[in-house]
């Protein structure tokens, strides 16, 4: 494994293609472990949560509960339901969305697992999906609040597409973001309105009472409780503890990922996106197969319908 060594988070443990080749050389034991990941205490039934099941001779459901006579395998009632992939691609392709710090594209994962673009789109959008469990727990602070802005160039867009409304973030779409520097855990979202209600009302969602908070001097923070600033307008970057370097951070990275990697991403997935960032930083202290195990965790109890998707 690589630890100590190299450049980054060097005391994280990550593992190489060849040593997760190694890892999983095959299907039984990509099964195996997603089953071990999925049902940490023993197998259970998805559907009454009954724990007296036995092996069957089921052709694609190898368990069957002795409780409500059904049966199943470990992708029922989870992101991987109705998925006809072998459990070794999706191994492969939540390693690599994982090792990939601006995230990979669906071009690029067709490639590398050897299916359509289509499918490995649809396999990255679920992957993305189990970023986004809520955390209901308030950050205690002190936290760093900003908005950035996503999407392509006015200039650029077709003439029916322009919004012909003036400069900056015209067309674009606003995502409001928390840094907490004590736990350095993220939350972002994309949001409709950078006015006070919206930005204000972000923060009290996330933060305890009384919590410092640091922002930049747009306007729509004036009032928060315990709240400073520094004046960007006026290329004040630091001012003591007050800045939003942070999670300026953060953006910079879900820039580099929006427009090198992905290039174009539409409003209605984009919130996807951004929680799939944020869900990235802030597992990133794992060890790789800490990570994969988590996401993998992650995928109980949701589902995401290709029509949904593409409707």
């Amino acid at each position: 494994m690589n630890k100590g060594k190299g450049p980054g988070r060097n005391y994280r443990e990550g593992i190489t293609i060849i040593q997760l080749a190694q890892k999983f050389p095959d299907e039984e034991t990509a099964r195996q472990w997603t089953e071990r990941v999925m049902w940490p205490n023993g197998r259970v039934c998805p559907r009454c949560k009954g724990t007296d099941t036995h092996e069957a001779t089921h052709k694609t459901l190898p368990y069957r509960c002795r409780t409500c006579k059904r049966f199943f395998s470990v992708r029922k009632g989870t992101l991987l339901e109705n998925s006809r992939l072998p459990y070794l691609t999706w191994v492969y392709a939540i390693y690599l969305e994982l090792t990939s710090l601006k995230g990979i594209s669906s071009m690029k994962l067709h490639r590398d697992i050897g299916v359509s673009q289509p499918t490995a789109w649809y396999m990255l959008q679920r992957i993305r999906e189990a970023f986004g469990t809520e955390r209901p727990y308030p950050f205690e602070g002190p936290i760093e609040v900003d908005e950035s802005y996503f999407g392509g160039l006015e200039k650029n867009k077709h003439n029916s597409k322009k919004a012909n409304l003036g400069r900056g973030p015209v067309g674009k779409k606003a995502v409001v973001g928390i840094k907490d520097r004590k736990t350095k855990q993220v939350r972002a979202k994309v949001v409709d309105n950078t006015d006070k209600a919206t930005l204000q009302g972000f923060v009290k969602e996330n933060v305890e009472n009384g919590t410092k908070v640091y922002t930049d001097d747009a306007r729509a923070y004036i009032g928060l409780e315990n709240h400073e600033s520094v004046k960007h307008s006026v290329s004040e970057y630091v001012n003591g503890q007050a800045h939003t370097n942070g999670v300026e951070s953060f953006w910079a990275v879900l820039k580099r990922a929006y427009h090198g990697v992905y290039h174009h991403v539409s409003p209605k997935h984009l919130q996807r996106y951004v929680v799939q960032f944020a869900g990235k930083h802030n597992i990133r202290e794992l060890d790789t197969i800490e990570q994969m195990a988590w996401v993998i965790g992650q995928m109980a109890g949701k589902r995401l319908a290709y029509k949904d998707l593409i409707a």
